[in-house]
């Protein structure tokens, strides 16, 4: 059986002239990149010395332009001058106190003084052994490593940490069992800056090898208003002194919140407002923003005012509190409980958290009056005078 193509030929092509094939369509060459441009799609779009350009800004950076915490500048400046005219590093420096203190802010100005490099990391970055052996190994004679929320290290590198902090000297173990050898690393000396929190959660081997161990308080006001004023003039805000001492007296006693106060209210000043920071204008900024002149924002005023309200100011146990406020009970008592109990607003008691007189005056309330009480000997005398009548 005999197939039929359906295909006529070509009468001006001959029949013995071979077909050409088909070309594809030319592709364009894939761009080569180089490993330097591999590594730079790998990094990050921000980086760290872009993101932080603003603060740094802001940091001062010398003793001089420290602004609060007299006692421990002079504490600083002696150490300084010393370890200078002996031709030594610092000795290592343990700062605690609530966030927001200028713990960093210290660590970078000692760096600064000293004229030495500064590297900052956080325990818990600081996972594996190599992570803080890396950081050791580097570091050049006289550098300053700054390891924030240092309590939170974990038990093998704290271990690390003991013979690099006395003597200079890395102990690395070297295989497994019986064949398992330990070789030590001659390192440069350093200076060990740790910040923390909670000073209590520091192991005991930890906190005495530190030479200093300072504590950091809360500002006056009139250092917060200094630094205000100071943050005003490097973001180039007009600002007047009224207007900075009422974001100060708003500001827990903390750099950090008056900072960032400040920015709030120039949003609000080039937005709603115009001309320089007034105290009537940051005023009505906060107000905005509800912080009010004690610095209670509105889940502080919203735990006075469930206790006073619906428990008559306590005693209230903590998850009652948090049942009705609808709040995390940890973070009521972590976040927002230590201002409270700071200005003596809150009162804790074994039967529960109380409203003090101050709470009730602030909020508006008025205090019931408190019951008579009648007392056994009250009772004897009336009766007494009953009888003789």
């Amino acid at each position: 059986m005999a197939i039929i193509s359906s295909k006529q030929p070509d009468p001006q092509q001959p029949d013995d002239e071979p077909q050409k094939p088909k070309q594809k369509p030319k592709q364009k060459p894939e761009p080569q990149t180089t490993p330097s441009q591999k590594n730079q799609l790998l990094e990050t779009a921000a980086r760290p010395d872009e993101v932080s350009r603003n603060e740094d800004g802001i940091r001062p950076q010398s003793l001089d332009d420290y602004i609060g915490q007299k006692a421990l500048k002079e504490v600083l400046q002696i150490a300084i001058q010393a370890a200078q005219s002996r031709n030594e590093p610092l000795d290592h420096l343990l700062l605690y106190g609530p966030p927001g203190l200028g713990k960093t802010t210290m660590a970078l100005i000692l760096a600064q003084e000293m004229k030495v490099d500064c590297k900052i990391t956080t325990a818990p970055a600081l996972e594996r052994p190599r992570d803080i052996a890396g950081l050791l190994v580097n570091a050049k004679a006289g550098d300053i490593l700054f390891i924030d929320e240092i309590h939170r290290l974990s038990r093998v590198t704290e271990e690390i940490l003991y013979p690099a902090m006395e003597d200079a000297r890395l102990d690395i173990t070297i295989g497994k069992g019986q064949s398992a050898r330990t070789r030590s690393i001659p390192l440069q000396p350093f200076t060990l800056v740790g910040a923390t929190t909670k000073v209590g959660a520091l192991t005991s081997p930890l906190r005495d090898r530190f030479g200093l161990i300072q504590r950091l308080r809360f500002y006056e006001l009139d250092e917060l208003t200094s630094i205000i004023l100071r943050t005003a003039t490097v973001l180039k805000t007009e600002i007047k002194e009224p207007g900075a001492m009422e974001i100060a007296r708003r500001a827990r006693g903390t750099p950090r919140i008056a900072n960032r106060l400040l920015k709030r209210v120039r949003d609000y000043v080039q937005v709603k407002a115009s001309g320089p920071i007034t105290e009537q204008i940051a005023g009505e900024a906060l107000e905005l923003f509800n912080v009010d002149p004690c610095g209670l924002d509105w889940t502080d005023r919203r735990l006075l005012s469930v206790m006073i309200e619906n428990f008559n100011g306590g005693p209230v146990g903590l998850d009652t509190m948090a049942a009705a406020t609808g709040e995390d009970a940890q973070t009521i008592e972590e976040v927002y409980e230590p201002y409270l109990l700071q200005i003596g607003y809150l009162q804790r008691t074994p039967r529960g958290r109380i409203a003090t007189p101050a709470a009730w005056r602030h909020l508006g309330y008025e205090m019931p009056e408190k019951p008579t009480l009648v007392t056994l000997s009250s009772i004897n005398d009336d009766n007494d005078q009953l009888s003789l009548m």
